[in-house]
């Protein structure tokens, strides 16, 4: 049987592992040229890199322009991340949520 990869095993891949991969190893750069590049601090991109700080609307603007992508692009993996997140820690809440039924002679 074949094994899944890592990304459905784990959930998604976080941005950073995109910034690491296509940006910093691509390019050859240190986290400290990235952040100049971008305009951030160097703990910044450590704290993206490593996963433990998503990406906002404003860095996915600077990525984007830094990597010639769209914002759409940074901000769609991160919705992917949160969702998949919310999704873990919301299981039981939301496995308590009953669905509405329409009401009465309403029309479907």
């Amino acid at each position: 049987m074949a094994r899944k990869p890592s990304a459905t095993r784990r959930g998604p891949l976080h941005a950073g592992h995109e910034v690491r991969e296509r940006i910093l190893a691509y390019y050859g750069l240190t986290h400290e040229e990235l952040a100049k590049a971008l305009g951030v601090s160097r703990r910044t991109i450590s704290l993206l890199v490593n996963g433990r700080r998503g990406v906002s609307p404003e860095m996915s603007l600077r990525l984007s322009k830094l990597s010639g992508t769209t914002p759409e692009h940074w901000l769609g993996i991160q919705q992917v991340v949160d969702l998949e997140r919310a999704r873990r820690t919301g299981k039981a809440a939301i496995g308590r949520i009953k669905a509405l039924k329409a009401p009465r002679g309403a029309r479907k």
